[in-house]
Parts: structure tokens; C-alpha cells; sequence
């Protein structure tokens, strides 16, 4: 059973309500959430451990993260009991280096692939309902993103791809963390908006384009969110 009726429903729905809609029933079971710690994840994971508090909390473990991330991740799993899931590559780090070299210098796409959205591919197969903290406002790549949306993954399977603060604002996620006393990363502080392997991220350059310091401006996908097809 997969969360496919009455999804456009959900999109006058706010996100606590999304979150159990989602999770009603036999719902909870098949669910996941990919969650990096930044702050929109951390807000979708508050929600989330409010109706399942093991939930699958999978984290891509590329190599590359900042050493804050990592401190951060640790420290929040410790605290909150998170049933957290580690998604490791097939190669280390220094194993893809001695094969293919900088690969996040020279070909960053070919190392998100390798890092990122093979591993994401594998670890997705499980479950029928993805948890994401995604918002439109984040970059035009984003900008026509459902609440809730039927996914096709490469493999053949569906699943149901949530992301209850697609509406949300920059402002809301701050305001959110502030009142629920949240913790957040301290990248945050320095001047960042949007966090993930360390060569990759930069404080960005546009304040108009929250995700304008990634991958040096080459591109503003990863693929873990685009090697899905939506589906009508």
C-alpha cells in the first residue's frame, strides 16, 4: 500500500499535518528520511519523531562532509536516539581518488553520481515513502516542487517522495527553529545557507539564490532529487 490517493490534498495541508497524513497506518512502516542536518531536515525531523521516533533517518556518508557536520550528526543521534542509517559509497574516498583523481574538482557531477545518488538509489529501495526537506524557494530547480509527489526510481519501483516544507520560506525555517529552541549547524553562523561536502559548499554569492555557493556555481543539483521521475 503507497501513499497515492488524494495527494494534491495535501497541498493546502500545513506540515505537521502532511507529515501524519504520511504516516497514518500502514504508512509508517515503508517510510524513510534523507536528511543531511541542515536546517529545513532538522524542522521535517522534529516532525517526524512527534508520530515515529525510529523513523530510518539515512545520511549520505560521501567522506567529503565538513568536520562540523559530522560532530553535529553524532551529537543529534545521540541526543535525539535517532535511528540513524549511514549510506556509504561502494568505493572510500581514497579509493575513488586513486581511480578517477579529484573527481569533486574536475567532474563533480561523476562524484555526486558515484557518492551520492548511487548510494541514495540503493538505500531507497526498501521503503515506499520518502521524507525529504525540500522548499521551492531554495533554487528554480525546485521552484514546481508537490508537497507529495508519486516517484518512478531507475530501478522500476514507485515510491511517494514528501516535502512538507515545500512552502515554506527562508524566514518560517528560522522563526521554526527559534520557537522549538532547534539546534542547528554552526556553518550557519559563518555565513552559510546551504551545507554539504565540504570542497563544495562556499557562503554564497547571491543572497537572492540560497544555494548560489554550491559547486562553485556550476550547478545547483546534486541529482539525488532529479534521478527520480515524477509521475502524473
Amino acid at each position: 500500500m503507497r501513499l497515492a490517493n488524494d495527494l494534491e490534498a495535501l497541498e493546502i495541508r500545513t506540515a505537521g499535518e502532511i507529515v501524519a497524513a504520511a504516516l497514518a497506518g500502514p504508512f509508517a512502516a515503508g517510510a524513510c528520511f534523507t536528511c543531511s542536518f541542515q536546517a529545513e531536515d532538522m524542522i521535517v525531523l522534529h516532525l517526524l519523531r512527534k508520530q515515529v521516533p525510529q523513523i530510518p533517518v539515512l545520511f549520505l556518508e560521501t567522506g567529503y562532509h565538513f568536520a562540523e557536520t559530522y560532530a553535529f550528526r553524532d551529537a543529534i543521534a545521540r541526543e535525539w536516539q535517532l535511528n540513524l542509517v549511514n549510506v556509504i559509497p561502494a568505493e572510500s574516498v581514497a579509493a575513488q581518488e586513486s581511480a578517477f583523481g579529484i573527481l569533486y574538482r574536475d567532474d563533480p557531477a561523476k562524484c555526486c553520481q558515484l557518492r551520492k545518488v548511487d548510494p541514495l538509489l540503493s538505500a531507497l529501495r526498501p521503503y515506499e515513502t520518502w521524507f525529504t526537506g525540500l522548499r521551492r524557494e531554495q533554487s528554480a530547480t525546485r521552484k514546481n516542487l508537490k508537497k507529495a509527489e508519486l516517484h518512478r526510481l531507475p530501478t522500476g519501483e514507485t515510491l511517494t517522495k514528501v516535502s512538507p516544507l515545500a512552502d515554506w520560506t527562508w524566514g518560517q525555517v528560522w522563526e521554526y527553529t527559534a520557537a522549538n529552541k532547534i539546534s542547528y549547524l554552526p556553518q550557519y553562523d559563518r555565513g552559510y545557507s546551504s551545507i554539504g561536502c565540504e570542497p563544495c559548499t562556499a557562503i554564497p554569492n547571491d543572497p537572492n539564490n540560497l544555494r548560489s555557493g554550491r559547486w562553485g556555481g556550476q550547478k545547483l543539483e546534486c541529482g539525488i532529487h532529479t534521478f527520480s521521475e515524477p509521475q502524473k
